[in-house]
């Protein structure tokens, strides 16, 4: 059986219309790979990170296996979107979280 796997991301979104048709194009992609957000915040201060870059959102994304978010984040459709409309919205990506969700 598949295990379900799950990310934590925090990116520092600069262009908030620019990302809100980034999340609206790629959601029903994020679908037909069984990918879902389950937490999804806007932060207003982080006081610590392990790792060094400033966000100002924080979610998660849950998939049924990792080779459904391997497959995702590789497919064509996905890349292009993300080049389009992600790159130019967001200044900075913190992966916080890689995990089996049991």
């Amino acid at each position: 059986m598949e295990t379900a796997n799950e990310i934590l991301v925090g990116v520092h979104v600069v262009d908030e219309a620019g990302y809100a048709r980034y999340r609206a194009e790629m959601t029903p992609l994020l679908q037909a790979y069984g990918g879902r957000f389950v937490v999804d915040v806007r932060t207003t201060e982080v006081l610590r990170a392990p790792a060094p870059g400033a966000f100002n959102r924080l979610f998660t994304i849950r998939f049924p296996s990792k080779q459904k978010r391997d497959a995702f984040f590789a497919d064509h459709d996905y890349v292009a979107i993300r080049t389009r409309l992600f790159e130019p919205s967001v200044s900075g990506t913190v992966w916080l979280g890689d995990y089996a969700v049991v």
